[in-house]
């Protein structure tokens, strides 16, 4: 249960002002369609972590414990770093909207936007770290939901009024410890 809510906590602040976020802000802002807008993020959240998660599956089973080791550590903590810098949207991420609708511009615009994502990389961490790739993806996916549903209700609203320095730094020391942890010998149970 660690897996689940360790990955459910760090992606809903990782993903706090994330470009996906963002995203999820703008088709708000223009479709006025909460119900497909979610469901998009769903589907895409579902397959792009889906992805992932296989992928730290993969990389637990191939990769020594030794070595495993210290890559989820330094990756995590480039995590950390990573979730400081501020994400900005690109306007191209919103065209696709006009030819698939609400839901299907969503769907297309979450899963592209999250490839290579600072939450689909710690979804693929996560999973190698925990070995149970299930959970952190339903993690990830909550935690997904948990910070881009309110952004698809309250819009730009909300966005002005939550202290996004704050929230990246409490994400980025989430990260930090768990790649000390993990460097200094945190999931040996696990075989690394």
């Amino acid at each position: 249960m660690e897996a689940l809510f360790v990955s459910t906590g760090v992606v809903a602040l990782a993903e706090i002002g994330d470009k996906t976020q963002l995203l999820a802000f703008i088709l708000a802002a223009r479709f006025k369609k909460p119900a497909p807008i979610i469901l998009g993020i769903l589907c895409a959240t579902l397959v792009n972590h889906g992805l992932a998660g296989a992928l730290g599956a993969w990389i637990t089973a191939t990769i020594s414990p030794g070595t495993l080791r210290w890559v989820l550590g330094a990756s995590f903590i480039g995590m950390a770093i990573w979730t400081l810098i501020p994400d900005k949207i690109e306007e191209e991420e919103t065209q696709i909207a006009s030819k698939l609708g609400v839901f299907g511009a969503t769907l297309i615009t979450f899963f592209l936007a999250e490839m290579g994502d600072k939450t689909q990389i710690a979804t693929v961490a996560m999973a190698a770290h925990y070995g149970t790739p299930v959970l952190v993806v339903i993690g990830t996916t909550l935690g997904m939901l948990l910070a881009d549903v309110p952004a698809v209700f309250i819009g730009d609203k909300l966005a002005s009024k939550i202290p996004m320095k704050l929230v990246h730094s409490i994400a980025a020391a989430i990260f930090a410890v768990l790649g000390v942890a993990t460097l200094l010998g945190a999931g040996s149970k696990l075989g690394f």
